[in-house]
């Protein structure tokens, strides 16, 4: 299950954030995890519960937005949205596809409080 380490990795980003800014807590993290992140939503969020008490994410609200995955077609030459990296092109049928979104697994945004 590599979406324990990859939430070890967001814990660490955001304690080293707090401390070169200067904030004590988070009450809420957003992240993007794309559909072809290769991350299984349902266990990075398990794996952060899991990871989060003692440190300033402590009691935040973890939010995981999930794009959808688009790729060009080299066949068509059109922009199309799929869900798996072997999904056929919905337009054409031809599986000559290069992913251009929804490949990230990325913080978005932070709520911090320094008191």
């Amino acid at each position: 299950m590599h979406e324990l380490s990859l939430a070890g990795g967001i814990v660490r980003l955001v304690e080293d954030a707090a401390e070169r800014e200067r904030f004590r807590r988070v009450s809420l993290l957003r992240l993007e995890a794309g559909a072809l992140s290769g991350v299984e939503v349902r266990a990075l969020r398990f794996a952060l519960e899991a990871s989060v008490p003692g440190t300033c994410l402590e009691g935040a609200e973890i939010l995981i937005d999930e794009p959808p995955g688009t790729a060009w077609c080299l066949g068509c030459s059109q922009s199309v949205e799929i869900a798996s990296r072997a999904d056929a092109c919905p337009s054409c049928g031809g599986f000559r596809l290069q992913p251009t979104g929804g490949t990230e697994l990325r913080v978005v945004d932070l709520m911090v409080h320094d008191d």
